[in-house]
C-alpha cells in the first residue's frame, strides 16, 4: 500500500474551458441582440468582448493564485448569468432609445459595476485565507449588520426611492445597505448557530408529533422575526423582510435538523404577515395587487405588462431582440426575469433558473464537505440566500406570491446588488478551498518512530 496521501485534483482547467463557453454564450446573446434589434451586429461587441474575457481571465487567476482548489463550477455559472444579464439590459436600452432619444444607457454602467464586483471578489479572496478567523468576528459583523439597515433611515443620507426607505445616498452615488447586511447577517448566524446549536436542538414540548423548541430558546428566532417586521415597518421593505427573516429560519433548521424551528417560524410568519397586512397600506395593496391585478389596469399597469410579455414569449420565446420587454417599467431591474421570458421563452426561463439552482447545489455540496461547523453553517446561509432571493424575486414576477422589490441576482441592474453577490461567491469559493485543500504532511521524527517499532 503506497504511503502517499491522495490529493485532490485542482481543476483550473476544466474551469477555464467552462468560463470560455460562459464569455461565449455571453456574447452570442449580445450579437443576437444587435442582429434582432437592428439587424447587424452592435458596434460594441469588441469592446464587451475584451471586457468579459478581461474579467473572465483575472477572476480566473486569482482563483489559481489564492484559492486553487475551490470549487471549479461556480465562478463559469455565475458569468453566465452576468452575461446574460448584460445582454438583455443592453437590449432594453436599444428598446428605450426607440421610445426616447435621451434615454440614458444602462448596459455600461452595468459593465462597470460588474468590474467593481470583481474588484470585491478578489478583494475578499485575499483578505480572508482561512474562514474560520470570521467566527472571531460574530458579534461584530451582527453589529454591523444592525446599523447597515438602520442607515436608510437617517435623515440626509436616507433615500425613499418607489415607497420604500432602503437607499443611501452620499454625494453622486447611492447604494442598497441591505445587500451587504446580508453576508453580515449570514456570518452572525453561522457563527451563533455553530456555538449554540446544541442548546437549541434539545428537544420541548411536543405537541401534534412535532418536538417544539422551548420556550427560553425561542429568543433568537423571536429576535429574527422582530428585526424583520422593523424592517417592513420602517422601511416598507416587503422583500428584505421576508428575506432576513426566511435566512435565519432556515439556518436554525439546518443547524438543529429540528422540524420545530420551521413549525415555528411559519407561525410567526403568518402572524408578520397579517399584521402587516391589517396595519399598512402598502402591504395591503401589496396583497390587492397579487391576487386582483387586473382590477385597475392603470395601477397595476407593471404587473400586468410583465404577464403579457410572458405569455408573449411563450414556449420558446420571441428570440433575442424580437420582443417588447421595454414596455414593462423597470423592466431592467425588478421586473428582468418577466423580459427574459418575454425574449427566451419558458425554456430560456427555466434554463436560467436551472443555472441558478446549479449555483445553490454547489454551495450546499461546499457545505455539506466542510470539516468545521461554522464553515458548513456559513456556506449553507450563503447558499440558502441565494436560493430565497431568487424564489422571492421569480415567484413576485410570475405571481406566485405578491411583489417584493428585490433584485435578481448578477442579471438585474444594480451596483450594489452585483457586488456584494460577487462577495458571496468569493466566500464560497474561500470554503471550498479550505474544504479541498489536502492537510499538510506532518513530519516524523526518525528516532520516535524507531522507539514506537521497538515497543511494539
Amino acid at each position: 500500500m503506497s504511503d502517499t496521501a491522495w490529493v485532490p485534483r485542482k481543476r483550473r482547467g476544466a474551469e477555464l474551458v467552462l468560463t470560455v463557453m460562459a464569455v461565449g454564450i455571453a456574447i452570442s446573446a449580445y450579437c443576437a441582440v444587435g442582429l434582432g434589434v437592428e439587424g447587424r451586429v452592435p458596434a460594441g461587441v469588441f469592446k464587451l468582448s475584451a471586457a468579459l474575457i478581461a474579467v473572465a481571465v483575472a477572476a480566473n487567476l486569482v482563483i489559481r493564485k489564492v484559492a486553487p482548489y475551490a470549487d471549479p463550477v461556480l465562478l463559469p455559472l455565475v458569468l453566465c448569468l452576468n452575461g446574460i444579464g448584460l445582454a438583455m439590459i443592453y437590449r432594453i436600452d436599444l428598446g428605450e432609445l426607440d421610445r426616447n432619444p435621451d434615454w440614458d444607457q444602462l448596459a455600461n454602467s452595468q459593465l462597470m459595476w460588474t468590474g467593481l464586483g470583481l474588484a470585491a471578489f478578489t478583494i475578499v479572496l485575499l483578505v480572508v485565507r482561512d474562514h474560520r478567523r470570521l467566527q472571531v468576528f460574530t458579534y461584530s459583523f451582527g453589529l454591523a449588520a444592525l446599523v447597515l439597515l438602520i442607515l436608510p433611515m437617517l435623515p440626509f443620507i436616507g433615500q425613499n426611492i418607489r415607497g420604500a426607505r432602503i437607499w443611501i445616498s452620499l454625494g453622486p452615488f447611492s447604494f442598497q445597505p441591505g445587500e451587504a447586511a446580508k453576508i453580515c447577517l449570514a456570518i452572525f448566524f453561522a457563527g451563533y448557530l455553530a456555538v449554540k446549536r446544541d442548546a437549541l436542538a434539545l428537544a420541548g414540548r411536543r405537541v401534534a408529533g412535532i418536538d417544539l423548541p422551548r420556550a427560553r430558546d425561542l429568543g433568537p428566532i423571536i429576535a429574527g422575526w422582530l428585526v424583520s417586521v422593523g424592517i417592513l415597518v420602517l422601511q416598507r421593505d416587503l422583500g428584505s423582510s421576508l428575506l432576513f427573516f426566511g435566512l435565519f429560519v432556515v439556518m436554525l433548521y439546518i443547524a438543529t435538523e429540528r422540524p420545530g424551528w420551521l413549525v415555528v417560524g411559519a407561525g410567526l410568519f403568518v402572524v408578520g404577515a397579517w399584521f402587516g397586512y391589517t396595519a399598512f397600506g402598502h402591504v395591503r395593496r401589496r396583497f390587492d395587487v397579487w391576487l386582483n391585478p387586473f382590477d385597475d389596469f392603470d395601477q397595476n399597469f407593471q404587473l400586468i405588462s410583465a404577464l403579457f410579455g410572458l405569455g408573449h414569449g411563450g414556449i420558446i420565446g420571441r428570440g433575442w431582440g424580437l420582443g417588447s420587454p421595454e414596455l414593462t417599467p423597470f423592466s431592467f431591474s425588478d421586473f428582468i426575469a418577466a423580459s427574459l421570458g418575454e425574449e427566451l421563452g419558458l425554456t430560456g426561463l427555466m434554463a436560467i433558473l436551472l443555472i441558478y439552482g446549479l449555483i445553490v447545489e454547489r454551495g450546499l455540496r461546499i457545505s455539506l464537505t466542510c470539516r468545521d461547523a461554522f464553515g458548513k453553517m456559513l456556506a449553507a446561509g450563503l447558499a440558502v440566500s441565494l436560493a430565497l432571493q431568487v424564489f422571492i424575486v421569480v415567484g413576485g414576477v410570475t405571481r406566485l406570491i405578491p411583489l417584493t422589490g428585490l433584485t435578481t441576482p448578477f442579471l438585474a441592474q444594480g451596483g450594489s446588488s452585483i457586488v456584494m453577490n460577487w462577495a458571496i461567491i468569493a466566500l464560497l469559493l474561500r470554503i471550498s478551498d479550505q474544504t479541498r485543500r489536502p492537510a499538510p504532511p506532518v513530519e516524523v521524527n526518525q528516532e520516535d518512530e524507531a522507539t514506537q517499532v521497538v515497543r511494539t
